[in-house]
């Protein structure tokens, strides 16, 4: 039966906020990707720029990386844990207004960057440009959605805390304490800080929360997407819940350790190197376990993936977790690092796991949550779910084979030499060379764009179709469970 409060009326789950969040999310994927095709044709055709600072590749581009790691995954990843944390606890979220207090404030830094990176103002530091007053404030709306997620599990009506939550808990910790440590810093104006570390312990420290931003944030966050809304999808228990708490430490132990594999051949001392190499070879395992126990979720229910686009969406997104979590530990290799540091290689292994992975996996949970949250069963149109499927999949194969065929052809031709010694090729050749791949990346781009779009046009249907029904905590209306 159905929690009730002193008045007695049944107590209904809180979906405003889920709702807010999970239509931003898909308002902030259209605009990051949109600025994402700007920059790729920057470096396509240079005279793109236009001749106007604010539009350059250099302010642009991390604009591109935060509109779509934080705005439109930070948003589907807010969207999901409330919702999947009330399901899973049989519960209404601790502290309702909290929550949105979360809403406004994660918007409010949205915007915050959309305004301040083509001014120039950052601080330069990878995934984290951000200038402190607006690190300030991530701080504050980070720390309360820790209270809002942490109090929901608290207040729990099971005694069982389902693996989804174990890693969206995780996810929330680590990322504040990443946040915390990596931002320390001196202001100097309002805009402007320098660390409060200097040389190459602010590259290590930089590297331990950009690997680790990718590690929780892009890995374990989603994981617990994962671990929620393909089970939902597939109508099938997780393949191994046992598994899946292996997969849960295993992987929290091993990520926060391979952090320098980005400083291989620099002034960080050769030890740490090595042993950021070794823990990223460790991390294979898990992250294949993590890719089998949910691809192996289908067992009995292969079929389903004929007729259903949205579990397509979830089971491909492994498929690239599986591929991109091969690549990255065999790139931490030094002897294989030589050849593809600072190449599109690196652009190529990237954007096959935000692409294919991040992207698709989120894409797939908001499809399944969306009609939900507006009292539907489904989207207004699946065929439109299928386009999206197929476009922005072949927009990803052709992005990321582009990238991998520059990278190692750019590795090659700049290790390069002749009998005497001298390079064989100028940088210059190798940029010309490059030329055809940058174009082949473009249409992915612009095809990955096109398949956002056609998403929120079904998502404006759906909302139109729809109506906002208030769930009962309990419900047992599959429709909206």
């Amino acid at each position: 039966m159905s929690v009730t409060t002193k008045t007695s009326q049944p107590a209904v789950y809180d979906d405003g906020v889920v709702r807010g969040f999970a239509v931003m999310s898909v308002i902030y994927g259209v605009v990051g990707m949109l600025v994402g095709v700007i920059i790729a044709a920057q470096l396509t055709w240079p005279e793109l720029n236009l001749g106007i600072e604010w539009l350059t590749y250099g302010r642009l581009r991390p604009l591109h990386t935060s509109a779509v790691i934080f705005a439109f995954g930070g948003s589907a990843l807010f969207a999901a844990s409330y919702y999947v944390v009330q399901r899973t606890c049989h519960t209404k979220l601790f502290a309702g207004k909290l929550a949105w207090f979360t809403f406004w404030g994660w918007n409010a830094i949205v915007l915050s960057v959309v305004i301040t990176y083509p001014l120039g103002l950052t601080q330069g530091r990878e995934y984290a440009e951000m200038i402190w007053p607006i690190d300030l404030l991530i701080a504050v709306v980070w720390v309360s959605y820790a209270v809002v997620f942490f109090g929901t599990v608290g207040i729990r009506k099971v005694r069982h805390i389902y693996v989804a939550n174990w890693f969206f808990g995780a996810y929330i910790i680590t990322i504040a304490l990443l946040h915390i440590f990596n931002n320390l810093a001196i202001p100097t104006s309002a805009t402007h800080s320098y660390s409060a570390y200097a040389g190459v312990q602010d590259a290590m420290v930089q590297w331990w929360y950009g690997h680790n931003a990718v590690g929780f944030f892009l890995t374990a966050a989603f994981l617990g997407m994962m671990y929620y809304f393909i089970p939902k999808q597939a109508e099938r228990p997780v393949y191994s819940y046992r598994l899946s708490i292996v997969h849960f430490w295993a992987l929290i132990f091993t990520y926060m350790w391979a952090g320098p594999h980005h400083l291989h051949y620099t002034a960080l001392p050769d030890w740490t190197q090595s042993v950021g190499m070794v823990f990223s070879l460790i991390l294979l395992a898990p992250s294949w376990g993590g890719m089998i126990n949910g691809i192996m979720t289908l067992s009995g229910a292969w079929h389903k993936l004929r007729d259903d686009p949205i579990l397509r969406f979830l089971i491909v997104s492994l498929s690239f977790y599986g591929m991109s979590t091969f690549e990255g530990p065999m790139m931490s290799i030094k002897t294989v690092n030589a050849l593809s540091h600072y190449t599109d290689w690196t652009v190529g292994h990237v954007h096959s796991g935000a692409l294919g992975w991040v992207g698709l996996v989120t894409m797939g949970s908001l499809y399944y949550l969306i009609p939900r949250l507006y009292g539907q069963k489904k989207m207004y149109s699946v065929p439109a779910i299928e386009l999206h499927f197929w476009i922005a999949t072949i927009g990803i194969v052709l992005y990321i084979a582009a990238m991998w065929i520059a990278g190692v052809m750019q590795g090659l031709m700049w290790r390069s030499v002749n009998p005497d010694g001298s390079l064989t090729y100028t940088f210059v050749e190798s940029v010309k060379a490059t030329f055809p791949f940058y174009v082949i990346r473009l249409v992915g781009g612009l095809l990955y764009l096109g398949g956002m779009l056609v998403m929120t046009w079904n998502m404006v249907m759906t909302i139109r179709q729809g109506r906002v029904v208030d769930v009962p905590v309990l419900a047992v209306n599959p429709a909206h469970a």
